[in-house]
């Protein structure tokens, strides 16, 4: 009776490329410890491994609640940057022009410079300094009229709430058409032991702001020195840290998004262009390319290819954002969100039709309503491995314990196999903790593996997810082969 039940449950399983081998009573003994440990249920997590290459009738070595609509955090980075490289090419690139009203002589812009954004996710300091060299190379040292900056190739509706409540975070630098070093500023605290006090660096230049360029040192150990700073970000134009920095902890860096972000592009385009030693007689302001407007020079941004690696490698969000944005920028429209969740989910009926359309938002994971299931974002990796785009796509994944959202990996799991073994993308909210990529077993063999776990404490879960890794890297199935020799029979 068990075996008839057993075929008639195998008939009914619905046809898919991918055919389940474990239910989530058969999770790894390792993972249903570290679940039980942590106090979140099984039915919490959902993951699927399968072998590669897969193709045809493959099957998982672990499909558990597969099907599940889940919240994939910054796992959704994934869906974004390998529809962004098949859609615009590896090859692509942003171009923020330059453009120019009036007469340049003897070293004077008669008239308005206007930078005109293209969505560029990552011009940055070092970008904007080689920009404003060129512009002076072509001649222009003094402005006699504005700056413009123009922001209109995309369209977007700011958030009136930050995301979590973390107004201060970096990840909460919203997409701009213009996006000037991801609205942010950088910390930097040098400790002085001779004078008592670390030097305090910002960058970059940014106008109109009084910003400290010390702080008293303190003794003892390094804990907790953002708080011991006692930083005060409430005043724009005035930004104070009243406490002191402990002088054990050596240099350090703090990235701060930059508290009135609608003036960030204003002021660090004023500050950076007077530090490069331009002149500016009227302001910087938002506005709009006129059509009477001569191009002056193109800054391009690095290819596609590069910037996905900063995406996946370092869960940057707004850069996500740019780039699911760029996939609704036309010459007649400028990209929004609504235009962007239309065209992906138009490329995904394409190129995974099988699968269920995913709830997109802003493509970068940093969102409440965001979901996909497992088994579809397996298929895409499995998708992503078969084809041309496969070396560059697995590159811009953090190599475990080399870079990325899991460098330190090895100091935090001695003995781990996985180093240098796994190509990873991770994803982390307050009730989220995901996990996607590939591994490569002791045996040689490659797998694509999805977890994501839904759950209030979901961050203390995350030692289950690394049990699930780690019995990948031992060629996974022992767990699983009692199962199969009974179905066999």
């Amino acid at each position: 009776m068990l075996l008839r039940c057993l075929f008639a449950l195998a008939l009914a399983l619905p046809q898919d490329p991918i055919l389940a081998a474990t239910p989530a009573s058969s999770l790894p003994a390792g993972v249903r410890t570290a679940l039980r440990q942590a106090g979140i249920p099984t039915s919490a997590l959902a993951a699927e491994v399968v072998p590669l290459p897969a193709q045809g009738q493959a099957r998982a070595v672990l499909s558990s609640q597969a099907h599940a609509a889940m919240n994939p955090a910054s796992v959704m980075k994934l869906v974004t940057t390998y529809a962004g490289l098949e859609l615009l090419g590896p090859d692509h690139r942003w171009d923020t022009r330059i453009w120019t009203t009036g007469e340049i002589r003897a070293g004077s812009l008669h008239g308005d410079l206007i930078i005109e954004g293209s969505g560029d996710p990552k011009w940055v300091r070092e970008r904007i300094e080689e920009t404003f060299a060129a512009i002076k190379a072509q001649g222009i040292e003094r402005i006699e009229g504005d700056i413009v900056l123009d922001h209109s190739v995309m369209t977007i509706t700011p958030r009136t709430t930050p995301f979590d409540d973390e107004p201060l975070r970096p990840y909460n630098a919203e997409p701009d058409g213009l996006l000037v070093n991801f609205k942010a500023l950088i910390f930097t605290f040098n400790p002085d032991t001779a004078l008592g006090v670390a030097r305090v660096e910002t960058e970059p230049h940014i106008d109109g702001v009084s910003l400290p360029a010390q702080v008293p040192l303190s003794p003892g150990p390094c804990q907790d020195w953002r708080t011991q700073l006692r930083a005060d970000f409430s005043d724009p134009l005035h930004i104070r840290f009243a406490g002191r920095y402990p002088a054990a902890c050596g240099a350090q860096e703090w990235p701060v998004a930059y508290s009135d972000p609608a003036m960030y592009a204003r002021r660090v385009v004023r500050g950076m262009w007077l530090a490069a030693g331009g002149k500016l007689v009227g302001q910087v302001r938002d506005g709009q390319r006129p059509a009477s407007a001569r191009l002056l020079l193109h800054s391009p941004s690095l290819p596609l290819v590069q910037l996905v690696a900063d995406i996946n490698k370092f869960s940057n969000n707004v850069m996500a954002q740019q780039l699911f944005l760029t996939l609704s920028v036309q010459a007649d429209a400028p990209g929004t969100f609504e235009h962007s969740r239309q065209r992906l989910a138009q490329w995904w009926r394409t190129r995974l039709s099988a699968h269920p359309v995913p709830e997109l938002d802003n493509g970068s994971g940093l969102s409440r309503q965001e979901r996909i299931q497992v088994h579809s974002l397996s298929a895409l990796l499995r998708l992503a491995a078969q084809g041309p785009l496969a070396e560059p796509f697995q590159n811009s994944l953090s190599i475990v314990g080399v870079d990325g959202t899991v460098k330190h990996w090895a100091e935090r799991h001695p003995g781990s196999a996985l180093p240098g073994k796994a190509w990873l993308k991770t994803g982390t909210l307050r009730d989220v903790a995901a996990v996607a990529g590939y591994v490569e077993s002791r045996s040689g063999r490659r797998y694509s593996v999805v977890a994501i776990i839904n759950h209030d404490d979901a961050k203390r879960a995350r030692p289950a997810l690394s049990a699930l890794l780690e019995w990948v890297a031992q060629d996974a199935p022992s767990d699983t082969s009692a199962r199969k020799r009974l179905v066999q029979r």
